[in-house]
């Protein structure tokens, strides 16, 4: 019998991903696991919704629940899907359909790039860690750039010591190796970290990328809602429902990155089913 948490895939939800799964590449070892299954007692769908409990939960791959396959062979698909890139790609495909689904062009001309550091699990021994002076914590620093709808379009994770213009252009560089599904991009909002002449020239003249800095008022007092910087603020917020994504409890930050692409598809889903 198959677990029932809140956190599952729904029928219709798992109609849709079903079909952005690749197929098994011919030859070498034989997958133990139907890929293509869609029916509740094939195991596919339930590997999957493995993999959502450990992003909603926030508990270790050891703690699975013993309802669900063996931790080790879901990690083990967690961790394929992230080195082929399969994640990052069905989180693309879904990310079209809701913003056609949403009367918008599949390229926006228009981003927020914002940056959010957050604390690292102090019993690991993690890669890419450092310390943010700001903010006095001691963790890594989630780079995002998100379009007018809140999804993402790029992550790069750091340590939390490096400036918000490093990790943009860290950010950009990566944005650049897929320029052709963002043709129409003209337009980045930031905020005031990314101020500076010298930087928005080096954007423009490198990206032909418009920086537009949104900055606070000094005479507002309280919570105020900025222009375009509530957007990718929102996007945060998202991260918020997985209490995996709360901390940063990976070893790698490329784990990191795919938490947040599976968060991301988990929320697509959601508006697409």
């Amino acid at each position: 019998m198959n677990p029932s948490y809140p956190s599952n895939l729904t029928l219709e939800q798992w109609e849709v991903l079903s079909r952005l799964i690749p197929e098994s590449k011919s030859g070498g070892r034989k997958r133990s696991v139907d890929m293509q299954a869609m029916s509740d007692d094939k195991p596919l769908r339930v590997y999957v919704n493995a993999m959502l409990y450990i992003l909603c939960a926030g508990c270790a791959w050891r703690m699975l629940p013993n309802d669900f396959p063996k931790w080790k062979t879901v990690y083990h698909y967690f961790r394929q899907w992230r080195i082929n890139g399969t994640w990052q790609k069905i989180h693309e495909r879904l990310r079209l359909w809701v913003r056609v689904s949403q009367e918008r062009e599949p390229s926006p001309s228009e981003a927020i790039l914002d940056s959010q550091t957050v604390e690292t699990a102090k019993t690991l021994i993690s890669q890419e860690v450092g310390y943010d002076s700001g903010k006095k914590i001691k963790g890594r620093k989630r780079h995002i750039l998100v379009d007018t709808l809140g999804l993402v379009l790029v992550v790069v994770i750091t340590a939390a010591g490096t400036s918000q213009q490093a990790g943009a252009k860290q950010v950009f560089f990566k944005l650049e190796a897929v320029r052709h599904r963002f043709s129409r991009l003209i337009t980045i909002w930031v905020d005031g970290g990314y101020r500076g002449k010298d930087f928005q020239h080096w954007v423009m003249d490198v990206y032909r990328w418009i920086l537009t800095v949104v900055t606070r008022c000094e005479e507002q007092k309280g919570f105020v809602v900025l222009p375009k910087r509530w957007l990718v603020e929102r996007t945060f917020g998202w991260f918020n429902w997985c209490r995996r994504l709360s901390k940063d409890y990976e070893i790698l930050p490329q784990t990191t990155e795919a938490f947040i692409y599976v968060a991301m598809i988990r929320l697509m889903l959601k508006q697409l089913a």
